[in-house]
């Protein structure tokens, strides 16, 4: 009986010592801390923007959810319909009564359809699985943890670089393409960004723009674009030059206005107001300009989406108007994947979407050429100005959190799988000290805001 009775205390000692470790454990993987940042004390200004944190961890989770569901949906339909210039051909482009039907061949299927989806419908994951990573998602994933490991809101070409070199496979598949790829390929060969977007060195700097990579250093810039464009400019000049620069810009300049934007707006015009101040960023003769310019007018004269991506075919690919010239290239697939027609592409859906994530997505993924680049930036977009919650009541079903950034990217912790509350955790961090070192700003974690000071 006093053997029986040692053997239960020990036991129980065992349960509880294992338990301890495993509650350690989980702190130390899904519980981010602050690291060597100081919380200095701060008297608010009347003028200083009051930023709710925790709701913003809610909204940067919507930001991962809803860029994943997007991401994944727009894989479906990349590079299905691109025109008909050059010896591919892929017909008419989709339309809304698409929607729901066989999915056709991508340019580079080899005539076989996605094998996410037999239909164009949207792609999710189960509460039980797990999201993978893509191009649309992991470099920004990327960025994040080279900030939060350094301990710094600016990361210079040198931290970039290593951050590629110690995240990406050499080899193929490493899912990078054309400028991507590139800006990989010199980084191997020892050089440091900007060097690696100079058209000299790059001359694929226009060919998929920092869009996809750079537009989550809006969101670690609340309310202040001037901060955001600071921290992501290197990060841009890493892979994109000239007007895909501009354009990757413009997506970061969205990113940090959804926080500055007036609640009591529309969801309509929370989107016409982010849109037309980013615009005004861009130069009159650019042609992203132009294309913004050309869209919009669109739109408000009712004219359909379809139409609106049609004349967007023919004035830019057939016409190559307002100095977009990329079909006198002669590039793969008339440039499918150019920052431009993405650009264009992106508008579309943009603003016929009016800020209803549902159809924002839906419309990304039938306007053809690159679908998932669009798609992934606007539902991420969407997701985090409704927040998790909101994403959940869009679609009418819970989501996975789980995400494995190992699927596309290497030499992450827990053999990469994490959580969308980590990630979203590890941005409020980022925050924090980009609030105080950049911003001048404070930061209250008994309150749990974030006082930004407001440009004159």
């Amino acid at each position: 009986m006093y053997y029986k009775f040692i053997k239960y205390i020990a036991i129980i000692l065992i349960l509880t010592f294992s338990n301890n470790i495993i509650i350690s454990q989980n702190r130390k993987n899904n519980n981010p801390t602050n690291g060597a940042l100081i919380y200095k004390s701060y008297k608010p200004k009347s003028s200083d923007k009051i930023i709710n944190r925790k709701e913003y961890k809610n909204k940067l989770y919507g930001f991962w959810l809803g860029q994943c569901i997007a991401n994944w949906t727009g894989l479906v339909t990349e590079m299905d319909k691109i025109g008909s210039i050059g010896e591919i051909k892929t017909g008419a482009f989709y339309t809304r009564d698409d929607w729901g039907k066989t999915d056709q061949p991508s340019v580079w299927g080899q005539g076989v359809p996605s094998n996410l989806s037999k239909n164009i419908d949207f792609v999710f994951v189960n509460p039980n699985d797990i999201w993978g990573s893509d191009d649309d998602t992991d470099i920004e994933y990327l960025y994040q943890e080279l900030l939060y490991t350094n301990k710094k809101s600016i990361l210079t070409g040198k931290e970039i670089r290593d951050g590629w070199l110690a995240h990406i496979k050499k080899e193929e598949e490493n899912y990078l393409w054309v400028s991507n790829q590139k800006a990989f390929d010199l980084m191997n060969q020892g050089m440091i960004p900007p060097a690696t977007s100079d058209p000299i060195n790059n001359p694929d700097s226009e060919m998929i723009d920092a869009q996809l990579t750079t537009e989550i250093f809006g969101f670690f810039a609340p309310a202040r674009p001037d901060i955001a464009l600071k921290m992501a400019s290197l990060p841009i000049a890493t892979t994109a030059s000239n007007n895909a620069k501009l354009i990757s810009e413009f997506y970061v300049l969205m990113y940090s206005l959804a926080s500055a934007v007036d609640d009591k707006k529309s969801d309509k015009d929370k989107i016409l107001w982010m849109a037309d101040k980013s615009r005004k960023h861009l130069p009159n003769d650019s042609y992203p300009a132009k294309m913004y310019d050309f869209i919009k007018s669109k739109y408000l004269a009712n004219i359909p989406w379809e139409q609106t991506r049609d004349e967007v075919y023919q004035r830019y690919q057939v016409e190559q108007a307002d100095g977009y010239t990329m079909t006198s290239e002669n590039r793969y697939c008339n440039g499918c994947f150019a920052a431009g027609i993405n650009f264009a592409s992106s508008i579309i859906s943009l603003l016929y979407g009016e800020g209803n994530i549902v159809e924002t997505i839906k419309i990304g993924a039938l306007a053809g050429w690159d679908s998932d680049n669009p798609t992934a930036t606007w539902g991420g977009l969407l997701g985090f100005m409704i927040g998790k919650d909101g994403v959940e009541k869009a679609f009418n079903r819970n989501f996975s959190n789980q995400f494995n950034i190992h699927r596309t990217r290497i030499g992450f912790p827990n053999n990469g799988i994490d959580s969308f509350e980590n990630m979203a955790q590890k941005g409020l961090i980022i925050i924090d000290r980009v609030v105080q070192e950049e911003m001048n700003g404070g930061v209250n974690l008994k309150k749990e805001v974030w006082y930004v000071p407001t440009l004159n």
